[in-house]
């Protein structure tokens, strides 16, 4: 009989362990929602870690992926439907042209930043030297942060701070795509060394100078990009015939990859449509160049 009443306590102690496991459960659980709630803004139990994995390896794809494998996606999707290969071959074929686009883009991006951060970089030095630093300390202060140097920062900074060749790293640097303006910081430099010229003034008039040079050529891109969409635009008017055409019942993906002159048109056509295209952009980028 002394065997019963322990395993009854026994079982209500397991039962009081087992509910206060699953108060605690609960608690963290409401603990964890809240967080949820505040932290993230979102609706409980929708972001979970293995959402948010997805998400950033989505993104990691993306960034690896550019957009010109879509050229490839839409000759997949017109071979499909046109019952031929050529469109695959085409798609294949573009995929480097608009990689070279894309990455000529990026490019450009990157040499504005770095135009900027020089125009950004000369008004910081102009700043630190009026407020009563030497060059040398005060291009260290201002050039610490800025990426306008880009690769040649630490032998810049170097150099101030250990009085080397500071007008030398400075022209090393302005090699770089959008950086030319840091040889007009080397010359305002030796100028203000040699000669005992006021250098904040120098660096005054050089930033106003590149601003103006910069907001010239952004005025010129974007009265050009009128002229760039309808380029564009143009070129985009076989497809949408081609669509006009599917509605319409014509069937022209037959006759364009199954017949003769189809084939004929379909070669003729893309050439002067690739020719016409380069030929308008190449305008445009003439006149920006200029």
């Amino acid at each position: 009989m002394g065997e019963a009443p322990a395993g009854a306590g026994a079982l209500g102690a397991a039962m009081v362990c087992a509910g206060a496991a699953a108060w605690l459960g609960g608690r963290r659980s409401d603990a964890r929602r809240a967080r949820l709630l505040l932290a993230g803004g979102g609706a409980v139990g929708t972001g979970p870690p293995g959402w948010e994995r997805l998400r950033g390896r989505l993104a990691g794809f993306r960034g690896r992926v550019g957009a010109e494998w879509w050229a490839l996606a839409v000759g997949l999707l017109l071979a499909v439907l046109g019952a031929s290969v050529l469109p695959v071959v085409a798609g294949a074929a573009g995929v480097p042209v608009l990689r070279r686009g894309r990455r000529a883009r990026v490019t450009r991006r990157a040499r504005e930043r770095r135009t900027d951060a020089v125009i950004a970089l000369c008004g910081a030095l102009a700043g630190e030297v009026r407020a009563g630093r030497q060059p040398g300390e005060a291009l260290v202060c201002a050039a610490r942060d800025s990426d306008g140097l880009g690769g040649a920062q630490a032998a810049v900074l170097a150099a101030a701070r250990f009085g080397g060749d500071v007008p030398g790293a400075l022209a090393t640097a302005a090699r770089q795509p959008g950086a030319e303006g840091l040889r007009g910081l080397a010359a305002c430099w030796r100028v203000a060394v040699d000669q005992g010229a006021g250098l904040a003034a120098g660096l005054d008039r050089l930033e106003a100078a590149l601003r103006a040079e910069r907001d010239q050529r952004a005025d010129l891109r974007a009265q050009l990009s009128g002229a760039r969409a309808t380029a564009v635009m143009l070129a985009c008017l076989p497809a949408l015939g081609l669509l006009l055409g599917t509605a319409m019942g014509a069937d022209p993906l037959r006759v364009l990859l199954h017949t003769g002159a189809g084939l004929a048109c379909l070669v003729v056509g893309g050439v002067l449509e690739a020719v016409g295209l380069w030929w308008a952009l190449e305008i445009v980028r003439r006149a920006e160049a200029s």
